[in-house]
C-alpha cells in the first residue's frame, strides 16, 4: 500500500542526473588509468586526470547526499541512494589511491598483467555507466541491470585471476634478486584488484536496487 502511494506523489530526479555524472567521472578516470597502463601518451598528465576527476566526483557525492537529504519523495529508498553513490565514489577513490602509489615508486612502465587489468577496469566502468540510467526505469530494465550486475561480476574475477598470476610472475622475476621491485609491483597490482573489487560493489548494489523494487 506505501509503495502504491509513493508512486502516486511527485518524486525528486534529480539524482538520476547526478548519477549520471558521477558515472562519467568514473569512465573518464578509467580510460585515463588504462592509457596510463598502456603506456600511452604522458603519464603525467592521465595521473592528473584521474586525481581532477577524483576531486569532481566528490562533489557530485555531495550533491547527492545533500539531496537526500533536502527531497521529500526520492527514486528509490534513500539508504540505497546513499549506498549506491558511495560505491561508486569509492571506486573512483581507489584509482586516485593507485594513482599516489604510482607517483609515489615513479613507475613509467607497467606489467602486461598490469596493462589487462586497466583494461578491465575500463571495462568495469563502461558497464556501470550503462547500468545508471537504466535505474530510472528499474521494472522495464530490470532483466538488463541484472545482466549487467553479472557481467561486472565475471571481470571481478578475471581480474582476481590477473592479480594472482600477475603475483606469481612478480615472484618468479624479482622475488630473490630484486625485492623492492617485487614490493612495488605487488603494491600495485593489489590496489588495482581492489578497484575492481570496487565495480563489484557498484553491481551488487544495483543489484540489490532491482530486488527491492521489482
Amino acid at each position: 500500500m506505501l509503495g502504491w502511494f509513493r508512486r502516486l506523489l511527485p518524486r525528486e530526479d534529480r539524482f538520476f542526473d547526478l548519477f549520471e555524472q558521477h558515472s562519467r567521472t568514473v569512465v573518464g578516470a578509467a580510460d585515463a588509468m588504462r592509457s596510463l597502463l598502456a603506456g600511452e601518451g604522458d603519464a603525467e598528465a592521465h595521473c592528473q586526470r584521474i586525481v581532477e576527476l577524483e576531486d569532481k566526483a566528490d562533489d557530485i557525492t555531495r550533491e547527492v547526499l545533500l539531496a537526500v537529504r533536502r527531497s521529500f519523495i526520492t527514486p528509490f529508498d534513500r539508504g540505497d541512494i546513499k549506498d549506491l553513490i558511495q560505491s561508486m565514489d569509492d571506486a573512483i577513490d581507489m584509482m586516485h589511491k593507485t594513482v599516489k602509489t604510482i607517483r609515489l615508486f615513479e613507475q613509467k612502465s607497467f606489467d602486461p598483467g598490469m596493462r589487462e587489468m586497466g583494461e578491465r577496469i575500463a571495462e568495469a566502468a563502461k558497464l556501470v555507466a550503462e547500468a545508471i540510467p537504466l535505474l530510472d526505469r528499474i521494472g522495464v530494465n530490470a532483466h538488463r541491470l541484472s545482466e549487467i550486475a553479472e557481467e561486472v561480476t565475471r571481470v571481478e574475477g578475471r581480474s582476481d585471476e590477473l592479480h594472482e598470476e600477475g603475483l606469481k610472475d612478480l615472484y618468479r622475476r624479482h622475488g630473490a634478486s630484486n625485492p623492492m621491485a617485487y614490493i612495488i609491483g605487488s603494491e600495485i597490482y593489489g590496489e588495482l584488484e581492489k578497484v575492481v573489487d570496487r565495480f563489484e560493489d557498484v553491481a551488487n548494489e544495483i543489484s540489490g536496487i532491482v530486488i527491492e523494487n521489482v
